[in-house]
């Protein structure tokens, strides 16, 4: 009947109605099939006749007993592995035994676990205890490139190029002017700055004053951009004079313009001219560097606090697998606005080498990216999957032209290409290994979040990974920990999928001016010794056999599209606001070109939905230009 019914598509591979069998038969149904089995003028003797072939995917045959039971599983062989079973089958007896020994337990506190592998998931496998030396500000680690390397390039924008001595001198000029304004420790200070070597000036300058700067992306809508300067509740906004123009400042915020600033060859105060030395830090590393907002699921942004002492430890503790040096150029692709361009940024100026920045237009080409990155001579590439995508054909075509002299063939000078900022699929990325290699340059995949300090783990890819299924995430940086686990805390037995959840240095103070998100975001780790945090990632994560860890995807409405990081409740709250829509959802399909939003409304008016296309098109560019006025491109 319920074939009947529902008619399944029916398959060779599998059950059509489910796969997954636990068939428990008490000693009373035995004792009736025995008995039927007493014919008159017959011997019949029962024959266990062992079936090789698995009528479905998974089944658990348990026949019990007056005193005790015993049980089997059947499996096929082409979904699991013996060891797993075997996994499995200690995995039920240890339930069994903790509901034996505690029968009035909840059954989501009972172990699946036994002592030895529950201390090889959270102390073993989480055996990642460095101490590194983050005594310093990142400036003050700026501050030693530029005395070491006064004469690098540390900085390019078109044809412009600054120096370490010169982008120092003009960062601690600008630096004096604002702590003369009132800037110290933990004071937030906004940067509304396009793309250019002032951008990098100015945040310098804030970190350099004793301040954390706010970046405040010009791209972004004006509601948007008023929103993060009232709620940051930042005193003093670093912007260019253009710019100033264009957005509603409130009138308690005051303004320096930096191009002002440095194109009167920095204004002189009372004294003189402001001084180029360094200024005295008055910092200290847990002060914060920098409040980046990201998307809210209450529909509106919140701020990220994150201090020196993160970012220090960040590259730190990498530079076992990378080995930045002073000869690596780095692009500043992204907006400053995300926290991928921390690790562009900082990872260019602490080591002493080059930051190219990246001019907006060129973003949006991959041919011109492609030639910039050969213009350059640039080694260290980051980019999210879905940005490579569009280079990747590009460069491959580059590399396999036959009529490329060999100049051309090694017009690239890349080392590495780090991918972060969303899921990886590897399968992608078998045209490249068919034309590079997998040594070079060496592609690596990096999961972090801006809550945890941009990565939180490292994963070098090969060749021999193309055919692997899901998103493989790597292993976790030394000076951090992790965990998968489930509703209840309990770690997940491997083959099964959790909430992810990051522990150790990285992790940010918490949420500015958000008390109640913080605590429910960071909470107390069960498993330290000493006090210490765990961030929930609202990631989902499966734990699998080879110790491994590989991302799933979400466990809330939050999505990843092209790198960036949208909470669709979000988008849905502000369609929601307008008044002729009486209900709205948004969700992430696949398009095309990848992952898409696409949103259902309910109007209060039912006739647009009957209306011609003329007048539905007109209603949807008016909810469009509703969001653009409250929402970025990138959510749009």
């Amino acid at each position: 009947q319920l074939e009947q019914t529902l008619r399944p598509e029916r398959g060779m591979g599998n059950s059509p109605l489910f796969q997954v069998m636990y068939n428990h038969q008490t000693e009373s149904v035995q004792g009736k099939r025995e008995a039927s089995t007493n014919i008159d003028g017959l011997d019949i003797t029962i024959v266990n006749c062992e079936n090789n072939t698995a009528k479905f995917d998974l089944t658990l045959d348990v026949d019990e007993h007056e005193f005790d039971f015993s049980a089997s599983f059947n499996y096929a062989t082409d979904l699991f592995e013996q060891s797993t079973i075997e996994r499995l089958t200690k995995h039920w007896q240890r339930l069994l035994q903790g509901i034996v020994e505690k029968p009035s337990q909840r059954i989501a506190e009972l172990a699946l676990l036994d002592q030895a592998e529950q201390q090889h998931i959270i102390d073993d496998w989480n055996d990642t205890a460095v101490s590194y030396d983050t005594s310093v500000c990142i400036h003050q680690l700026f501050e030693e490139q530029a005395k070491v390397n006064p004469n690098n390039t540390a900085l390019v924008f078109e044809d412009k190029e600054l120096s370490y001595q010169a982008l120092n001198q003009q960062g601690n000029q600008l630096a004096h002017k604002l702590r003369e304004l009132g800037v110290g420790p933990d004071t937030l200070v906004g940067i509304a700055v396009e793309r250019s070597l002032e951008m990098v000036i100015g945040l310098l300058a804030i970190i350099k004053a004793g301040g954390a700067y706010v970046p405040l992306d010009p791209d972004y809508p004006q509601a948007r951009l008023v929103y993060m300067i009232e709620d940051s509740g930042i005193a003093l906004l670093l912007t260019q004079s253009h710019i100033e123009k264009q957005l509603d400042i409130p009138t308690q915020v005051s303004c320096v313009l930096i191009d002002d600033f440095l194109n009167d060859n920095a204004l002189a105060d009372s004294k003189g001219v402001y001084s180029r030395e360094n200024p005295v830090n008055n910092n200290s590393p847990s002060n914060l560097a920098y409040v980046i907002y990201t998307s809210g699921s209450t529909g509106k942004p919140k701020g990220v606090l994150q201090t020196h002492h993160n970012v220090n430890r960040l590259f730190q503790a990498t530079e076992q697998w990378f080995n930045f040096t002073d000869k690596d150029v780095w692009t500043l692709f992204h907006s400053y606005a995300f926290d991928f361009s921390i690790w562009e940024i900082f990872g260019a100026l602490l080591q002493g080498g080059k930051l190219v920045i990246v001019p907006f237009e060129v973003t949006r080409s991959s041919s011109d990216f492609y030639n910039l990155l050969c213009k350059e001579k640039v080694t260290v590439l980051n980019q999210t999957p879905s940005a490579f995508s569009q280079l990747m054909p590009i460069s491959c075509a580059h590399f396999n032209n036959k009529n490329f002299n060999e100049a051309a063939h090694n017009a690239m000078s890349l080392r590495y290409v780090v991918f972060g900022g969303e899921a990886l699929d590897v399968a992608s990325l078998h045209p490249w290994f068919d034309s590079f290699g997998d040594n070079s340059p060496q592609l690596i995949n990096m999961y972090g979040i801006t809550e945890t300090t941009v990565h939180v783990t490292y994963r070098p890819l090969l060749l021999s990974d193309i055919d692997k299924q899901g998103s493989p995430i790597g292993q976790v940086i030394n000076d951090l920990t992790w965990y998968v686990l489930d509703a209840d805390f309990n770690p997940v037995v491997k083959g099964c999928s959790g909430e992810l959840y990051i522990g150790c240095s990285g992790l940010a103070r918490g949420y500015h001016q958000r008390p109640e998100l913080t605590s429910e975001r960071f909470i107390a780790d069960p498993f330290s010794q000493n006090g210490g945090r765990l961030y929930r990632t609202g990631d989902l994560a499966r734990y699998q056999s080879d110790g491994t860890i590989e991302y799933v995807g979400r466990i809330d409405h939050q999505v990843k599209i092209r790198g960036f990081r949208i909470e669709l409740g979000e988008i849905e709250s502000q369609l929601q606001s307008h008044e002729a829509i009486r209900d709205a959802v948004v969700l992430a399909q696949e398009g095309n070109a990848g992952q898409q939003l696409v949103a259902y409304i309910i109007p209060n008016d039912n006739q647009i939905i009957e209306a011609d296309s003329d007048a539905q098109h007109a209603f949807r560019s008016e909810m469009k230009t509703h969001l653009q006025q409250a929402l970025p491109e990138y959510m749009v």
